[in-house]
C-alpha cells in the first residue's frame, strides 16, 4: 500500500499572538511526523496518534483536505508520531496539523504551494478548537522554520529572517499543561500594551529583547511564575520567554553557557536542549 511521510519541526515564541494579534516565533530542531494511507473504508478516518493529542485535530484536517479536493469519499488512515512534549505551548497542534495536512494533500494529489498548506492547518486547527487566533505565526514557522513576524489576523509574514545557528535553545518542559483553548483571553489583552512594544522590538530585528518582554508580561498575565526566565537570564542566556501559554519556559543559549542554563532551570521542570531549525518541512512516498 502506498503511503506518504510529512516531516514538520517544532518552534518556541517569541511573541504571543493574543493580546495583538502579531505573533512571532522561532523554529526549533524538535519534529512531528505524519502517515497517511488510503483505506478500502470509504468516508473513514483512522487516526493512531500520541497520548494527549486531540484527534479532533487530525480529524478536521484531513476532513479539510479530502474537502479541497471533492473526495471526501476516500477512507484514510493516519499515524502521528512527535518528540515535542503535549499541552506546554511547544507548538505541538501547529506542527501536527501541518505534518497532517502536507501528508494528506500530497497522498491524495492535492494541487497546491506549501503557504496553501499552511492555511490549510490554520484553518483545521481553529475548527479542531485547538487555537484561539489561529496561530499562524506557529503554524508557518513549523513548516518553514526561521524567525517569523506574522499579523495572525491576516495571515501575512511581516517579517521573515534564518534563525542564528550559533546559539542553543534549553527549555524547561514542567510537568503541568496548560491548553490554549483554556487561557483566559481577557487576563492577556490588560497586556497589550506590552505585548505591542515587545511586537515592535521584534519589528526592529531585535527578536531576544522581544522574546524576554513578551515572557515577562505572559508570565504576569497568567501568573506563571516568572523565576525561571530570570534565573536562565543570569545563567547567561540571551533571552528567554514563556512559549506560547506555557508552562514552557525557552532559553536561548550560547553553546559556552548550556551547563550553567541547564543548571539554572534544572528545578523548574524536565528540560530538553535542542537546536534552531531553518529547514522547510519536507515528505516523502513510502512504498
Amino acid at each position: 500500500m502506498i503511503g506518504v511521510r510529512a516531516v514538520v519541526h517544532g518552534a518556541v515564541s517569541i511573541l504571543n499572538a493574543i493580546p495583538t494579534w502579531i505573533g512571532g516565533a522561532l523554529g526549533v530542531d524538535l519534529w512531528t511526523k505524519a502517515e497517511a494511507w488510503v483505506i478500502d473504508e470509504p468516508g473513514r478516518i483512522e487516526t493512531e496518534i500520541p497520548s494527549g493529542e486531540d484527534p479532533n485535530l487530525v480529524i478536521e484536517t484531513v476532513r479539510l483536505i479530502l474537502q479541497r479536493t471533492e473526495r471526501s469519499d476516500l477512507g484514510l488512515r493516519v499515524r502521528t508520531r512527535s518528540n515535542i512534549p503535549i499541552g506546554r505551548g511547544l507548538k505541538s497542534s501547529s506542527a501536527a496539523s501541518d505534518a497532517v495536512a502536507l501528508a494528506v494533500a500530497r497522498l491524495v494529489g492535492l494541487e497546491c504551494d506549501s503557504e496553501e498548506i499552511v492555511r490549510l492547518a490554520v484553518e483545521a486547527s481553529i475548527r479542531a478548537g485547538v487555537t484561539i487566533t489561529g496561530a499562524y505565526d506557529d503554524a508557518y514557522t513549523c513548516y518553514y522554520g526561521g524567525i517569523n513576524i506574522t499579523d495572525n489576523k491576516s495571515r501575512k509574514v511581516l517579517l521573515r529572517r534564518m534563525a542564528p545557528e550559533d546559539v542553543v535553545v534549553v527549555i524547561s518542559v514542567p510537568e503541568e499543561k496548560i491548553y490554549t483553548r483554556s487561557v483566559d483571553v481577557g487576563r492577556l489583552s490588560t497586556f497589550r500594551e506590552v505585548c505591542l512594544k515587545a511586537a515592535s522590538l521584534a519589528l526592529q530585528e531585535k527578536f531576544w529583547d522581544a522574546m524576554i518582554l513578551n515572557g515577562l508580561a505572559i508570565a504576569s498575565a497568567l501568573d506563571l511564575d516568572p523565576s525561571p526566565i530570570l534565573d536562565a537570564l543570569r545563567a547567561g542566556a540571551i533571552a528567554a520567554g514563556v512559549s506560547g501559554t506555557g508552562p514552557a519556559i525557552a532559553a536561548i543559549t550560547p553553546p559556552k553557557r548550556i551547563d550553567d542554563v541547564r543548571k539554572a532551570l534544572r528545578d523548574y521542570g524536565d528540560l530538553l536542549v535542542c537546536g534552531v531549525n531553518n529547514l522547510e518541512a519536507s515528505w516523502e512516498v513510502l512504498g
